[in-house]
């Protein structure tokens, strides 16, 4: 492990040992007596995490996993985070774990945000979240330069769970996204990155208080452990 500033930052030789990693960290966090609750993320890298983390020998039965955002699309859509969730984690023993979406079946992402909002709530402080990052420094839906991005990544603001209308990245639809104040809502924040472009936003963020994109918020902050996982 090194540290970026107040980053802890922990690199690894390739892909499995990486998920290995964080599969690790993640089953620490949630074998904690009592009920539990996990969010996790989307995207191409964590699969193989879930893959791994879904067969660890956990009271599976006593935790709610939730998501970090989604795209508004069908939960059987391949761009939808809950289709990768549901087929890579909600699996083997990890199937005994209740579910929380994210989606669902009102008429906007605003809506299906809102009615999450309080469910949310109740699942905090989550025993870990899962996080990813794009190249351009967003988190979860969180997106530099985003209408109400100020609002949605104040770490003590009222909500917890927004809609987000236009992403600034591929694929262009409507999501839902918890806040900074929902992700740091927790005991442990793991953020899983691959590429030398990633790793190079992390080391800015640690090194550069100037350089503000979204995920600067959850790296900066000292309410909750963050750890950095990156493999190139």
């Amino acid at each position: 492990m090194r540290c970026i500033g107040m980053i802890n930052f922990d690199r690894f030789a390739d892909h499995d040992a990486l998920a290995d990693a964080a599969a690790s960290a993640l089953a620490e966090a949630l074998a904690v007596p009592g009920a539990r609750s996990f969010a996790a993320t989307g995207g191409t890298t964590p699969g193989p995490t879930y893959d791994r983390l879904a067969r660890s020998p956990l009271a599976w039965e006593r935790i709610t996993v939730t998501l970090t955002d989604d795209r508004w699309v069908d939960p059987s859509a391949p761009e939808s985070n809950e289709a990768l969730v549901r087929s890579r984690l909600l699996t083997g023993p990890a199937a005994r774990a209740a579910f929380l979406p994210l989606k669902g079946s009102r008429a906007s992402p605003e809506a299906d945000a809102a009615a999450a909002d309080p469910m949310l709530r109740a699942l905090t402080p989550f025993a870990a979240v899962l996080l990813g990052m794009g190249a351009d420094g967003h988190i979860a839906s969180m997106f530099p330069g985003a209408p109400g991005s100020a609002a949605a990544l104040d770490p003590n603001g009222d909500r917890f769970c927004i809609g987000v209308d236009e992403a600034s990245l591929d694929p262009r639809v409507p999501r839902i996204s918890l806040t900074a104040r929902a992700l740091i809502s927790s005991a442990l924040i793991v953020v899983l990155i691959t590429g030398e472009e990633k790793r190079a936003v992390v080391e800015r963020i640690g090194a550069d208080r100037s350089f503000n994109p979204p995920a600067a918020t959850i790296l900066r902050q000292t309410r909750t452990p963050v750890r950095v996982l990156w493999a190139a």
